[in-house]
């Protein structure tokens, strides 16, 4: 059975947090001497909503998620780090994670100093929860799963998700950066009956705005308070904040996006299965495709000469001669096509 105050690490469970000025008064008031901050230069001179509820309340009724329950934070990579120093204890606790997948848990297991524990995936990129689980003990405070997956692309089965959150009593997160891409629904309809789940998703894909570095965690209120008590008192600046409103009242815009990117993956795939050097594209539920080429170094090198940068997965475990092709313009794909065709 999942239980939150087993899974806590106890400095973190005794831990007085930090309160600001913003956090003591909320509100509006005609004088502000509370911040020490220089009265001039409005608005940039005052500290921003340390909890983004504007931003939080935009989101909760876009994504159908209460606004108690979502965390905002410099990137995904900011809530990834957080689970470590909320969580796990360095040098006595670990992780698992799916391998291959997305290299930032692995780093911040590293900075962390946490045991970082790799289960393989299968020959469709698929995990077993069985696996995952026998590869757990006593000190396993996380799962990592990513779905659709990086740099694989495809999604999870979600039965073996299921599985693994009614099995596991430490945290699941489920990183669907990718997911408005996928013609499935986010797992974040499901926080309220899994205690132990996180669900992270961005605003760096779909939503165009990777430059303005804005990550979302879903998860239960008990969980959220937690990440809020740790993170740095102002982890989302005011810029960020305003930009991610504008962003939000012109939704239609980034659904028509995303609806464009999907034809274009489509084309670009059809395209990429004529060609000579193509020996096989794996199924993408992302704005990414997994291809595989007779050389990926050479391929690779290739394309940089003339200005095209893809992402070389050569070395990634299971991705031998793979590139991982970003569905760009009309344009930008053609261009890529292009050159791909004058190889042989």
């Amino acid at each position: 059975m999942f239980d939150l105050n087993n899974i806590i690490r106890p400095n973190i469970k005794a831990l007085k947090p930090y309160s600001c000025a913003r956090d003591e008064f909320k509100g509006e008031a005609s004088v502000f001497l509370d911040a020490n901050e220089n009265p001039y230069n409005a608005p940039f001179n005052r500290y921003p909503d340390p909890l983004q509820w504007s931003v939080k309340e935009r989101i909760a009724e876009i994504k159908g998620v209460a606004k108690e329950s979502i965390f905002l934070g410099n990137g995904s990579d900011e809530p990834i780090d957080l689970m470590y120093r909320a969580f796990c204890e360095p040098r006595v606790d670990n992780v698992v994670a799916i391998n291959p997948t997305y290299g930032m848990y692995e780093v911040c297991a590293d900075i962390n100093d946490v045991e970082y524990r790799k289960v393989e995936l299968d020959e469709n990129f698929q995990f077993s929860a069985e696996k995952l689980l026998a590869k757990a003990d006593e000190h396993t405070k996380v799962m990592w799963l990513c779905s659709p997956n990086n740099p694989t692309g495809n999604l999870l089965q979600s039965t073996e998700i299921e599985k693994l959150l009614q099995a596991f009593n430490g945290i699941v997160v489920v990183d669907e950066a990718y997911i408005d891409f996928a013609e499935t629904v986010s797992f974040s309809c499901k926080l309220n009956q899994h205690p132990n789940l996180i669900v992270l998703q961005t605003f760096s894909k779909a939503w165009g705005s990777a430059a303005i570095r804005l990550g979302m965690a879903f998860a239960s209120k008990e969980i959220i308070s937690v990440l809020n008590k740790i993170k740095y008192p102002y982890n989302v600046n005011i810029l960020t904040q305003k930009q991610a409103l504008e962003l939000m009242s012109n939704a239609d815009k980034v659904a028509d996006w995303v609806k464009t990117l999907k034809g274009e993956r489509c084309k670009l795939i059809d395209e990429l299965q004529n060609l000579e050097i193509v020996k096989g594209i794996y199924p993408t539920d992302a704005n990414f495709v997994l291809t595989k080429v007779k050389d990926a170094n050479a391929t690779y090198a290739h394309l940089v000469s003339k200005g095209v940068i893809v992402r070389n997965r050569n070395s990634v475990s299971l991705c031998g001669n793979c590139l991982r092709i970003t569905v760009g313009t009309p344009e930008e794909n053609e261009i890529l096509l292009k050159e791909l065709k004058t190889l042989k």
